[in-house]
């Protein structure tokens, strides 16, 4: 049996799209919900674009169909406005004039309304997930965006095992993937699965004291092409850089966006640098013409006018990485 969810204002604010993440289910939105929207839809920044985004979602399907009966979304299920459930009692401890209450008098009646439906809470706030238990109301937090768990996460490396006397077919141009395996505790293989372009630390099997740098390229794995340059000068320190220095070497046709992930001091902006002015001054390619470097402005939230100095003098502490980076690659 489909399942009913109610959604909370807070969940629309911080992901207006998240009306979809209900699969085939009925997603209910409270009037007060609505109500609350259109106080927020002039709020600052984030808040309130994400309000408005949420208030044309519901305009756009309510010139569809009747939100008061249901409007049939694009993943199956459906979307319908609550205004009923007003007579709905709750505790003495719980006033109906709070928007919080008004949202559990619709799932308290809901509920009533048809006891074998299960009806689920989809809220932001502890408070209203702790209300909703004392009324025996499901509730769950909305985790449809939140960032998924770090070993979950796609690192764009991984570990392979590779055939002892396939070594030299790898030096030499590259093996096919099917070669390469993983293996459990007890020392069983297992497959691989590959992503074009991800690096591998590749283990030959009878010499545990070697390893070799590879790059999936179509069906092969294959060395790495610019593992003996010298970008500006710069050598690579361990496997990471090695990888890093990869992908931006490569060209813009096959690598044209390349996302680094790591700690502070990994080198990350020195390298970016580095490929930049290597790829515009030195051995130009003709792919580029210039580096634009841009940091967001959090530490000063959104606004920097209140910061003494001219507009240079007041980003400066904000590039100044940049800035010691360029003067450590160029005096050296």
């Amino acid at each position: 049996m489909k399942k009913v969810y109610v959604v909370d204002t807070n969940v629309l604010v911080q992901s207006p799209y998240g009306l979809y993440a209900f699969e085939e289910n009925e997603v209910v939105i409270p009037l007060v919900v609505v109500e609350e929207l259109d106080g927020l839809k002039k709020a600052e920044g984030e808040k309130g674009a994400n309000a408005r985004k949420a208030i044309r979602l519901l305009d756009s399907l309510r010139q569809r169909g009747n939100l008061l009966i249901g409007v049939p979304l694009q993943n199956g299920g459906t979307l319908r406005v609550e205004t009923n459930c007003v007579n709905v009692s709750l505790p003495p401890d719980l006033p109906e004039n709070e928007s919080d209450n008004r949202i559990l008098m619709v799932c308290k009646g809901l509920k009533e309304k048809d006891s074998c439906r299960d009806v689920v809470l989809v809220t932001k706030d502890i408070v209203l997930r702790i209300k909703a238990q004392l009324l025996s109301i499901r509730a769950e937090d909305f985790e449809a965006e939140q960032v998924s768990r770090k070993e979950a996460n796609y690192t764009g490396r991984g570990h392979a095992f590779l055939p002892q006397q396939k070594t030299g077919d790898f030096k030499n141009g590259g093996v096919p993937l099917s070669l390469l395996y993983s293996t459990d505790s007890e020392g069983n293989s297992l497959p691989l699965s590959f992503t074009e372009n991800e690096f591998f630390l590749l283990t030959p099997d009878e010499s545990s004291g070697q390893t070799l740098l590879g790059r999936v390229e179509g069906n092969s794995m294959v060395p790495l092409r610019f593992r003996k340059q010298h970008p500006y000068g710069i050598t690579p320190r361990n496997a990471g850089q090695y990888f890093l220095q990869e992908a931006l070497m490569e060209s813009a046709e096959k690598a044209p966006l390349v996302i680094v992930k790591g700690m502070a001091g990994t080198a990350k902006t020195f390298y970016s640098i580095a490929v930049g002015l290597e790829k515009i001054f030195n051995n130009p390619t003709g792919e580029y013409r210039r580096i634009t470097v841009s940091r967001p402005n959090a530490q000063f939230d959104d606004d920097i006018g209140f910061l003494p100095g001219t507009e240079q003098e007041k980003i400066s502490p904000l590039m100044r990485p940049v800035v010691d980076t360029l003067e450590q690659l160029l005096d050296s």
